[in-house]
């Protein structure tokens, strides 16, 4: 950046090297972290503009990481930064954390076994029955996963249209029904195959697939598809 820029407010530069311009023309990814950062600080100081107040942030912090280890107490230390642009940045920053958590972090099952394991250690220990549903998409990953009961399971009070209303939202491809028995045995129940028959039925008028129902036991498990419950 020259040095007469240092001062310059955003609305004096030419508009191909505004941040928010350059994104809407050019798309985000073509901005540099500086620019990004620019962005949500909005405003510069009366010593410096905010394109070289973001590249002083970024490069007190030395990386992206940097920033993002940092509390909002220490940002509030960096050069130019008080209270409301340390808060705006560290909420940018956990938004793009969680994201990438969620993106790195879920699951696929591709079996009974992939169910039980992914909600064992959740289930086993719990002193009631807790009806779960996994929500999948296209390649069976987890997109969602909803506790939609607590208490003894009975076919009347667990409703398919809450739950399919969520898969709809979610855009779910398909679905896997899950409930713990506190007793530590996994053998279905007569209401764990009724609860498992009107879930199907609304699941084929709907389009969305009821893969299998998983009863969670202690370190042990059930699957109503691999017992021939569900077809």
């Amino acid at each position: 950046m020259r040095p007469s820029e240092k001062t310059l407010k955003l609305r004096e530069l030419p508009p191909s090297e505004r941040p928010r311009e350059r994104l809407l023309s050019a798309g985000a990814h073509a901005l540099s972290d500086s620019e990004l950062i620019a962005i949500l600080l909005r405003t510069g100081s009366k010593e410096v503009s905010v394109l070289h107040l973001a590249e002083q942030v970024l490069a007190h912090a030395r990386s992206l990481r940097g920033l993002l280890e940092m509390d909002v107490s220490e940002l509030m230390h960096l050069p130019g930064l008080g209270q409301a642009k340390a808060i705006q940045l560290k909420a940018a920053l956990e938004l793009g954390r969680r994201l990438t958590r969620e993106m790195h972090a879920r699951p696929v099952i591709k079996s009974p076994e992939d169910a039980a394991n992914h909600l064992m250690d959740r289930l086993r220990y719990e002193w009631q029955e807790v009806f779960v549903v996994l929500f999948l998409n296209t390649k069976h990953e987890v997109i969602g996963e909803k506790d939609i009961f607590k208490g003894t399971l009975d076919a009347s009070l667990v409703h398919p249209r809450e739950v399919f209303r969520e898969a709809v939202r979610m855009s779910a491809h398909a679905l896997i029904l899950a409930h713990n028995h506190p007793s530590g045995d996994p053998s279905p129940s007569r209401e764990d195959r009724e609860v498992t028959a009107r879930f199907t039925e609304a699941g084929r008028l709907l389009g969305i697939d009821v893969l299998d129902h998983v009863i969670i036991g202690d370190g042990r498990y059930s699957s109503l598809r691999e017992m021939n419950f569900l077809t």
